[in-house]
């Protein structure tokens, strides 16, 4: 049973993704850009709705009053697709880092050059790292939200902390607040796999963090209070009724916190 609902979201997923990319596109494209932002909302919001109704995967946000007005960073974990699109119907007006590549892809790249997003070359991490920066900063005058992942690339619930110095330089070159993200959405959406396990995946918006700290304390305040949540969202998911089938890092992972309590 739990195959066949996998299968019916993943072919709804896709199936949604075309559908809507066609039936938006002569409005999309006539509208002015921060008025088309609603049909990349919708469409994350319907996608959203097929996981709940297809697979039994509810997603519950708490800390939106966390998110600042004007420009700021958001910086959540990476675990999953689902957070490349859960966060997107409240976010005002969102900014991604991305491959170029990606604006390639026919339909697709041109509704994300709408939006006017930071392609970058991921040959050379340096020269990406400053094409970032420089673009960067000029959107966040528009009062947008940059949303750029700490670990760059999707990491299994539980695994160890493997943070870049990516976001460290953005921090440190843009000036403005940021606020990290914790979920534990790849024990429901599982990288690189078929399968969707019902549930409640929460997320959790956290305090802001201000400008200006020097590099190495933001880093360590970033990772701390990111990895504090995550290991909270994680004991409770386990220790919840139905949890979803654990990996071998969330296992580990739970192993060590149950251990520190036992040890106190």
């Amino acid at each position: 049973m739990l195959f066949l609902r996998s299968l019916a979201f993943n072919v709804a997923f896709y199936l949604n993704l075309i559908v809507q990319m066609i039936l938006w596109t002569p409005l999309y494209f006539a509208l002015p850009r921060r008025r088309a932002w609603f049909v990349p909302k919708v469409w994350a919001a319907s996608s959203l709705w097929l996981h709940r109704v297809l697979v039994g995967a509810r997603a519950e946000f708490c800390g939106l009053e966390n998110l600042p007005e004007g420009p700021c960073i958001i910086a959540p974990k990476h675990q999953s697709f689902w957070d490349t699109i859960a966060f997107l119907p409240h976010i005002p007006d969102a900014l991604y880092i991305l491959k170029r590549e990606l604006m390639w892809i026919p339909l697709f790249g041109w509704y994300v050059a709408k939006m006017r997003m930071i392609p970058i070359d991921r040959g050379s991490r340096a020269k990406a790292l400053r094409q970032a920066v420089r673009i960067a900063r000029e959107r966040l005058k528009e009062n947008r939200q940059l949303i750029i992942y700490p670990e760059g690339t999707r990491r299994p619930p539980g695994a160890e902390p493997a943070y870049k110095y990516g976001i460290v330089e953005l921090y440190a070159q843009l000036n403005v607040p940021v606020v990290p993200v914790a979920h534990v959405a790849g024990l429901y959406w599982p990288r690189r796999r078929f399968m969707r396990y019902p549930g409640t995946i929460r997320a959790r918006f956290l305090p802001p963090i201000e400008p200006g700290l020097p590099r190495e304390a933001f880093q360590e305040r970033l990772i701390r209070e990111t990895e504090a949540a995550c290991d909270a969202l994680l004991l409770e998911a386990a220790e919840g009724p139905n949890p979803p089938p654990l990996p071998e890092t969330a296992q580990r992972r739970l192993r060590q916190l149950r251990g520190a309590v036992a040890e106190s």
